[in-house]
C-alpha cells in the first residue's frame, strides 16, 4: 500500500477530511477532499460533518478552520508553517492602528491570526474583499494587514476611503513591474493575470487582477491559449495539470521563478500521514478568542451571500 492509499484509508477510519490550499505541493491534491483558495476552504470547514479536519496550508488557515468548527479536531501537518504577512500584525499593533483612526470599522484579511480576527469587525479574503467593503456601506474602513490588497480595494471602490495597515506578502512583492514588461516582450500573445497582493504598480500593468480562484476561473473561460501568472507557483502547476487532463490546449507560465511560498511547501504527504495517524499538531484556541473571531468570519460569510 502506497502513501496515498494509506492516507485515504486513515481518512475513512477516522472520519477525517483534508482541506488543501492551492499553493501547496501539488501531490497533496491526491489525498485532498477540497482544494482551493481561502474563501472556498473556509466554507468547506464551516459545513463539514467530519470529526477531524487536517488543513494542508499555513497556520492561520488551520486556525480559521478551528474557529468555524470549534468542536472538531483540527490538525496541521507542519506546525511551523506560518505566514510572514500574518506575523506583521499582532493585537497590540492593531489596537494602536484603531486608536489612531477611531470609530472606523476594521476589515481584517483572512491572512491574520485568530487573536487579530477577534479584534476586527469583519473578515475578508482576496476573493471577496471588494464586496465585503462595499456591502458595509460606510465611507471609510481600516484594512489590515495587507496594504496592497487594501489599496486595490480602494481603487475599485472610489467612494470608500480605505486606510491600510503597512503589511504585505513578501512572495508577491518579488513580482516587479519589470517582470510584467519582460513578459509582454517574451509572450506578446499572452494575458497577464495578477493577484491583488502584488504591488499596485504591478496590478496596474496586468490584464486581469483577481484572487487565486478568480485567476483560475478567468483563464479557464478565456479564449486565449497562453497566460503569464503573477502569483504563487502552485497555481501555475495546477492550471498546467488541468489543461493537460482536460485538453484545454492552454499554457501557463510563472511570472518569475522566485514566486514560491516556502512556508506553504512545508507540508508533505509524509507529514500528512504521520499527523493523521498520531493526531498530532492539533490547533487549540481560547474559547473567548474563538467566539470573537467567529463573529468576524460569520459576518464575512453573511455579507458575501
Amino acid at each position: 500500500m502506497n502513501l496515498v492509499e494509506k492516507i485515504n484509508k486513515l481518512k475513512k477510519e477516522k472520519n477525517a477530511i483534508i482541506l488543501t490550499h492551492c499553493y501547496q505541493n501539488i501531490e497533496i491534491d491526491e489525498v485532498s477532499d477540497y482544494v482551493g483558495d481561502s474563501l472556498y476552504l473556509s466554507r468547506a470547514a464551516a459545513k463539514t460533518d467530519a470529526d477531524i479536519i487536517l488543513f494542508a496550508g499555513v497556520y492561520f488557515m488551520a486556525q480559521s478552520a478551528k474557529i468555524l468548527s470549534p468542536d472538531k479536531k483540527v490538525l496541521i501537518p507542519d506546525i511551523t508553517s506560518g505566514c510572514h504577512m500574518a506575523d506583521m500584525i499582532d493585537v497590540e499593533n492593531l489596537r494602536l492602528f484603531k486608536k489612531k483612526y477611531p470609530n472606523i470599522p476594521v476589515v481584517c484579511y483572512i491572512n491574520s491570526t485568530a487573536e487579530v480576527k477577534a479584534e476586527c469587525d469583519v473578515c475578508c479574503t482576496s476573493s471577496n474583499a471588494v464586496d465585503i467593503v462595499k456591502n458595509l456601506n460606510v465611507p471609510k474602513v481600516l484594512f489590515a494587514p495587507d496594504t496592497y490588497l487594501g489599496k486595490w480595494v480602494g481603487q475599485k471602490l472610489k467612494d470608500v476611503e480605505v486606510i491600510t495597515f503597512n503589511g504585505f506578502c513578501p512572495v508577491h512583492l518579488r513580482i516587479r513591474p519589470e517582470d510584467i514588461m519582460e513578459a509582454r516582450r517574451n509572450y506578446p500573445e499572452a494575458l497577464i493575470l495578477a493577484h491583488p497582493e502584488c504591488h499596485y504598480e504591478v496590478s496596474k500593468l496586468a490584464d486581469f487582477v483577481g484572487s487565486t480562484k478568480e485567476i483560475m476561473e478567468f483563464s479557464q473561460k478565456s479564449d486565449k491559449k497562453q497566460f503569464v501568472i503573477a502569483t504563487e507557483k502552485g497555481v501555475v502547476e495546477r492550471l498546467n495539470r488541468d489543461s493537460k487532463l482536460n485538453n484545454w490546449g492552454k499554457e501557463f507560465i510563472l511570472i518569475n521563478e522566485n514566486i514560491i511560498c516556502h512556508s506553504m511547501k512545508y507540508n508533505t504527504l509524509e507529514k500528512i500521514y504521520d499527523t493523521l495517524l498520531n493526531e498530532t499538531n492539533e490547533i487549540t484556541l481560547d474559547k473567548n478568542i474563538i467566539e470573537k473571531a467567529r463573529l468576524s468570519i460569520d459576518r464575512m460569510l453573511n455579507l458575501n451571500k
